[in-house]
């Protein structure tokens, strides 16, 4: 005889997960009819057994069912053990939603876990009409995702509630099947607890193993790893941490943080409630930075412990490689030697430059130091660990220069290299690009470039889609740029993208006085056998216009020096067809040097004074300022008398005279004049 059931359900997908489990335990024994609330009831049910799927769902199904001829079994319901391992992947203590239609629904499975020991986590039971706390950002359903509010961001599915054994048993029993049907249903569900029972114990294995391979990942980097609990439970600590501090892993894991580490600052930093620091510490007579972070949702925080000297070795290998692939900044201020004020106020504004992330323009003749200054401002910015490139745009031709900075992808052009080839732009990533010569580039990639500083992305020659770069430009010029923008030749717009901030690098003439340190410095660095060089050569060179200002200067020496017969440096040596000497050698033999007689010796004496005290005091020396001083003096001279003695001490090599608000400067050779005047005057006094 064939036995029927009638199985009605509050939602399809509850009827569809209820009708497959009661088929596959009863198979072809009963014959299984299925409704749901939300489908509508089609029919009224006279001589039947009614299984409901909850007691929730009576009132409206009642008015379908002859209560007089009908049998009614109100269904229990289970957790999925489908889906179970689900729930237990969440991490203890965390706070968890139960989505269900009702709240009645709800409250009933959350109380069925926490019987079965599913308890590892906190339940919040909810319902559509019912509110939740807005911190909780995990939710589960039992096959209710719908009703999952949306804000909640991890949603896990843990399947529709099954009906449990003892409601089956309810059924058997109905029917009155026979004693070995009941041990056969029985057996099944056995067989369901031993198959979850395997897939836990499958799930366990490929835990440990995964432990295991975790273990031997952590023990294997190179600083030391700890990880504990907020409750300060360590459950992390590696093998290059048990060496650091001369502590067992097997004696601190399990164990509170403040039973293992005795130093009371360093638990005090670990336990720190900021999200994330760093610090210094001494351990056993070992730098260490010690990082520390903390992972929110686990609530574990994980410290890393590195050695300091191991860093700072790994850092100069970085350093060696970044030098040679030229990724690096060579140079610091300390490189750009000078005591004059002209290079010391230069000096100070670029540092100032350097702390901001803006683009610098350097302006600079020919030979000034325009890489030194770039590669110093990028040495103490911000970005003084990452990359420095530079390029020379006057020395590239323009598709060479363009393939360079941007790029190009693989088969972009005929002899590309292949698999395509990462521009400056990219590998300065981070860093610093600096552009020598800007002025030099043509109009096409000064659009590119424009492009470059607006967006902050490039694309590559034969790309279709942008990359994005954090590159900081220095670029720099020996160009008046106003003047090629007036030509048509040079854009504007892009002038002012380059020009927010600028620097203006002063001539050699302008720092006359720095010659002498420059020329002792260049002797060293070459390990010159020089060891003297005449009063009448240093007078030259102090006195000589420079035209490729430092450059021009160092190879004048190294001229000198391979024609140098001996250690010492003589007039001889003066490059001869040089323009700088052959106007000094023929103002030489062309005039004869002024006669020093007593009463303009007195003048000389004191108008050098005057300038020995106003250098040293940082102020200019115009004609009007040496009038004045030389008011009080026993000397007291007209301005036009002034500029006649002014000429007469420059034709003697004793100061030079320069225009502009620079005025007037002593010489090296006029210092010693005055010395030795004045040590002769208190001799004879």
């Amino acid at each position: 005889m064939k036995h029927e059931l009638i199985l009605l359900a509050g939602t399809k997908e509850t009827k569809k997960a209820l009708k497959e489990q009661l088929q596959a335990v009863f198979g072809e024994l009963i014959y299984i009819t299925s409704y749901a609330c939300d489908e509508g009831i089609p029919k009224y049910f006279t001589d039947s057994l009614i299984v409901y799927s909850s007691s929730l769902i009576a009132p409206e199904v009642q008015e379908y069912i002859d209560f007089d001829s009908c049998t009614i079994i109100q269904a229990r319901r289970t957790v999925n053990y489908e889906y179970i391992d689900r729930i237990f992947e969440l991490p203890p203590g965390k706070k968890i939603l139960y989505v269900n239609d009702f709240i009645e629904t709800a409250q009933e499975a959350v109380s069925t876990l926490k019987r079965l020991g599913i308890d590892h986590v906190e339940y919040v039971p909810y319902s559509p009409l019912r509110g939740y706390p807005g911190h909780i950002d995990t939710a589960i359903s039992p096959g209710e995702m719908a009703s999952i509010p949306s804000s909640i961001p991890n949603k896990i599915d843990i399947g529709v509630r099954l009906i449990d054994l003892n409601t089956i048993m309810n059924i058997i029993s109905y029917f009155q099947l026979s004693e070995q049907l009941t041990i056969d249903i029985t057996d099944r569900y056995t067989r369901k607890i031993i198959e979850l029972s395997q897939k836990l114990g499958a799930i366990n294995r490929h835990a440990k193993t995964l432990n295991k391979f975790l273990t031997k990942v952590v023990d294997g980097v190179n600083d030391g790893i700890l990880a504990f609990q907020e409750d300060g439970e360590i459950t992390v600590f590696n093998e290059v941490l048990e060496r650091m501090l001369g502590i067992t892993a097997v004696h601190a894991k399990g164990k509170k943080l403040n039973r293992v580490f005795k130093n009371i600052e360093l638990n005090h930093f670990l336990t720190s409630h900021q999200d994330e620091d760093q610090k210094y510490f001494t351990l056993r007579q070992q730098n260490v930075m010690v990082y520390r972070f903390r992972l929110e949702a686990e609530r574990v925080i994980v410290a890393t412990f590195k050695d300091m000297e191991e860093t700072l070795e790994m850092e100069k290998v970085r350093k060696r490689e970044l030098q040679r692939r030229g990724y690096i900044a060579k140079y610091t201020f300390d490189s750009i030697l000078g005591n004059s004020r002209h290079i010391i106020e230069t000096k100070s504004i670029a540092g100032k430059l350097a702390q901001s992330e803006l683009p610098i323009l350097i302006y600079g003749e020919t030979g000034t130091g325009k890489e030194l200054f770039s590669s110093a401002i990028h040495n103490v910015s911000s970005r003084k660990h990452n990359p420095y490139l530079a390029v020379n745009c006057s020395a590239l031709p323009e598709d060479l220069l363009e393939s360079e900075l941007f790029g190009y992808e693989d088969g972009a052009f005929t002899g590309a290299k292949k698999g395509g080839k990462t521009g400056l732009f990219e590998q300065a990533d981070g860093g610093t690009l600096f552009l020598d010569e800007i002025g030099d580039i043509s109009l096409k990639l000064q659009a590119r470039l424009l492009r470059v500083l607006q967006e902050m992305e490039i694309r590559r020659i034969g790309g279709n889609k942008n990359i994005p770069v954090d590159v900081r430009i220095i670029a720099a010029t020996n160009k008046d740029l106003q003047a090629l923008i007036r030509k048509g030749t040079f854009r504007e717009d892009l002038y002012h993208r380059l020009k927010v901030l600028s620097l203006q690098l002063p001539s050699l003439r302008e720092r006359r006085t720095d010659i002498p340190l420059l020329i002792e410095n260049f002797f060293l660095t070459e390990q010159s056998n020089i060891t003297t060089i005449d009063d009448s050569v240093l007078e030259a060179m102090t006195k000589a216009p420079w035209s490729g200002n430092i450059r021009e200067l160092k190879n004048t020496l190294l001229y000198m020096m391979t024609v140098a017969e001996n250690n010492r440096l003589t007039i001889n040596e003066l490059p001869v067809n040089d323009h700088n000497f052959a106007e000094k050698e023929q103002t030489i033999s062309n005039h004869s040097l002024p006669e020093i007689t007593m009463s303009k010796s007195e003048e000389y004496i004191n108008i050098l004074s005057v300038l020995v005290t106003l250098y040293e005091n940082g102020q200019r020396a115009s004609r009007q300022k040496l009038h004045s001083s030389l008011g009080q003096s026993s000397t007291p001279l007209s301005v036009q008398q002034i500029r006649t003695r002014l000429k007469e001490l420059q034709e003697l090599g004793y100061i030079h005279i320069q225009r502009g608000r620079i005025g007037t400067e002593i010489t090296p050779a006029g210092v010693k004049w005055y010395k030795n005047q004045k040590e002769n005057v208190l001799t004879i006094r």
